[in-house]
């Protein structure tokens, strides 16, 4: 059982400022997110494309703000679990109890809701059955490459992740990339090297196409897959990996009991805490009059619930507001003299 200060659910821009917002106030936290990195939306969805409305950055893209919060965020050493849903909540007296689909638990006196517009899962994929291949030979992210050493890879999508991962692993197994498509979606670089290594015959480029049936009783064997003009191709393969991207359910939030307004979750304008004492929702997953669906005010909202988490976490102690120039208390928590 692992207890902290607040349990922050969601590790896109909000949620990681709300780690430093609480951090400064010298409360603990922890971060659990269903997807394998931190970002959220500004990852997953637009790496690469500009944002403008950051206060006094002119311009960044969804990777470098990732970047700044993680940067701004590492003096307080919390500790991120990802690829977890929280699966369940239940109320122990002032305390909530969190436990995820890979049965760590927590417990908290404060939960902050920073999941965007719900919880990101894969695109499984659509064949009958396949579920009981997943995590043996069906893969939907790569957490350790070690695994998938000298194996017969089949990598299905068009986008950055099935080109990136097909580049890193053809420096040791054999690559099929697999696309219902011929044109890719990914970065122009990343293709270049990639034709390169299909004339090298490293990666075998399979298109315009899709998986058609899999093979094999408790782990694949070979799979087939069916071209647009009805011709079908059978492949030796120990592995899949599915990258069709990723779809948003807000999950099992919907069963909290929290007051739901059109899958967002009403809250008062005043520290963003539910109708549930001591939840709390921030950025786009949360709804009040006058609400607009901008980063920027996830961090205004972030900034005061962080104020009613102290307040709940050190009953005992009355909230002083100090300003981050001059106190030097709040500089010590960030590592300055």
């Amino acid at each position: 059982m692992i207890k902290k200060d607040v349990i922050i659910i969601g590790a896109g821009p909000v949620g990681l400022f709300a780690v430093h917002q609480l951090g400064i106030k010298g409360l603990t936290a922890v971060v659990i997110d269903n997807l394998d990195k931190v970002g959220g939306q500004c990852i997953e969805l637009y790496p690469d494309k500009p944002i403008y409305d950051i206060p006094a950055v002119p311009e960044c893209t969804g990777e470098e703000l990732t970047k700044k919060l993680s940067e701004q965020i590492r003096p307080f050493k919390t500790e991120f679990f990802l690829n977890e849903r929280v699966d369940e909540v239940n109320q122990e007296k002032n305390h909530w109890f969190v436990k995820t689909n890979n049965n760590n638990k927590f417990i908290a006196p404060n939960i902050i809701i920073a999941g965007g517009v719900g919880s990101f899962e894969p695109r499984k994929l659509s064949l009958k059955d396949t579920d009981k291949f997943e995590g043996k030979s069906i893969f939907y992210s790569v957490k350790n490459k070690e695994q998938f050493k000298n194996k017969n890879i089949s990598i299905f999508g068009g986008g950055d992740s099935a080109l990136d991962w097909a580049l890193e692993l053809s420096k040791f197994s054999k690559i099929n990339l697999i696309h219902r498509r011929n044109e890719f979606r990914g970065a122009p670089h990343t293709l270049s090297e990639i034709k390169k290594l299909e004339k090298e015959g490293k990666i075998f480029i399979k298109t315009p196409c899709q998986l058609d049936s899999i093979e094999g009783e408790k782990a694949i064997k070979s799979i087939t897959i069916k071209f647009e003009d009805g011709k079908t191709e059978k492949i030796s393969t120990d592995v899949i990996l599915s990258f069709f991207g990723l779809v948003m359910k807000l999950g099992p939030i919907a069963e909290w009991g929290l007051n739901m307004n059109k899958k967002t979750i009403q809250v008062n304008a005043e520290n963003f805490e539910t109708n549930k004492k001591g939840i709390f929702a921030v950025g786009d997953i949360c709804s009040y009059p006058g609400k607009l669906k901008l980063i920027l005010s996830g961090f205004h909202e972030v900034a005061l619930a962080s104020v009613e988490c102290f307040k709940r976490s050190r009953p005992n102690e009355k909230y002083k507001f100090e300003f981050t120039t001059s106190s030097k208390s709040i500089q010590s928590r960030l590592g300055k003299k």
